[in-house]
């Protein structure tokens, strides 16, 4: 079935073009790079994997109650217009709440894919270019998983939301070459792996868990590859560059806070923007998920040197600033060793089930 038909609301055109700035950079210099970037590149080939292969496709999904969570974790559960709704409703409801998350990592990971790219034709650094044609692939293999998720198991898909469409014009269409590192590894690729991670932590639904575990632990690797590449580069430019750099890092993730409130799923169910918005910013449970999604966009935003009084001040504004102390680093390894255990876990069930079923035929061959 065409995507088309599955759109909660109508996508009036198939091809969106985003005009690009910016020089492509060849290097004649083939020497050896900066160790600690071809080790990542080294992991990056290590790591690939089959999505048809590594996911358990078969297992059942209810697309009305796709993750396990309870539906406090819904902005306008307790209030009147959940009160009004009959269970079919609140059914419908469930299932487009996670096929709009769902949707907008599919959309999130396609940007990611073309910036991938992006950055292997405009970064002046060999062992760069090596690794961010690693991400590229990653990243195609996760718009495939996400697209055969919504699919084949949702049924419903939603419209890329405006606000993440607004960030990936602005990290796309800047013609400085860090800027989709910016953009893209820091910023997008940041709060989608803190996103991620609170679903993956919360769900008691085994293939969405399978999809999520996965998918970190490349991530891992990309919002790295981001810190390690800037982290160096900023060094080297003067307060008014990294002053602009500031300026769009905070644009940047108003943006992304204000994504993450879905308008469009509420709007679908007859609640006015402005209501919406409120009931969004009221909810315990979304202000609570939105503090989450800082967690390793602050850290690294710190660690790559943009950290004015005045990137400060938005993060208190935002009422995430504590989360600068949060470490990064353990938070990576978190997030690989996660896949490495679901991996164990799985494979020892397999075998467990294997012989099981070798011990149930020498049982019955003996019998006979």
């Amino acid at each position: 079935m065409s995507t088309h038909d599955l759109y909660a609301a109508p996508v009036r055109d198939g091809i969106r073009t985003v005009e690009m700035a910016g020089d492509t950079r060849f290097t004649w210099e083939y020497d050896d790079g900066r160790d600690t970037l071809l080790n990542l590149y080294q992991k990056g080939k290590d790591k690939q994997w089959d999505s048809v292969k590594r996911i358990d496709w078969d297992l059942e999904v209810d697309p009305y109650d796709l993750l396990g969570t309870p539906d406090q974790a819904l902005a306008i559960y307790g209030t009147p217009h959940w009160d009004k709704m009959s269970e079919r409703d609140r059914k419908e409801l469930r299932r487009h709440s996670a096929s709009w998350q769902f949707s907008q990592f599919l959309h999130g990971e396609q940007g990611a894919m073309i910036t991938g790219a992006r950055i292997v034709e405009t970064v002046p650094d060999l062992d760069a270019k090596f690794y961010s044609a690693t991400q590229t692939m990653d990243e195609a293999r996760h718009v495939e998983i996400f697209s055969r998720f919504l699919h084949e198991k949702i049924g419903l898909v939603y419209p890329i939301n405006g606000k993440l469409q607004e960030l990936l014009d602005d990290t796309l269409g800047d013609a400085r070459w860090d800027m989709p590192y910016l953009g893209m590894q820091v910023l997008i690729e940041g709060l989608a792996l803190a996103a991620f991670g609170v679903i993956r932590d919360v769900t008691t639904k085994p293939l969405p868990k399978q999809i999520l575990t996965y998918v970190m632990q490349d991530e891992a690797r990309h919002v790295a590859f981001g810190r390690l590449t800037l982290r160096d580069y900023y060094r080297q430019l003067s307060s008014a560059e990294l002053s602009e750099r500031e300026e769009f890092v905070i644009e940047g993730c108003y943006l992304m806070r204000d994504r993450i409130r879905g308008l469009e799923i509420w709007e679908n169910f007859g609640i006015n923007t402005a209501d919406a918005k409120r009931l969004a910013d009221e909810s315990a449970y979304m202000r609570a998920f939105q503090s989450h999604l800082f967690s390793r966009i602050v850290p690294c935003v710190r660690d790559i040197g943009l950290w004015s009084e005045r990137v400060q001040a938005a993060y208190t504004d935002m009422g995430v600033f504590d989360l600068a102390r949060s470490d990064l680093e353990a938070l990576m390894r978190h997030d690989e060793e996660q896949a490495e255990r679901l991996d164990a876990a799985r494979f020892a069930a397999e075998e467990a089930d294997r012989k099981a079923e070798v011990d149930a035929v020498i049982a019955a061959e003996a019998d006979a």
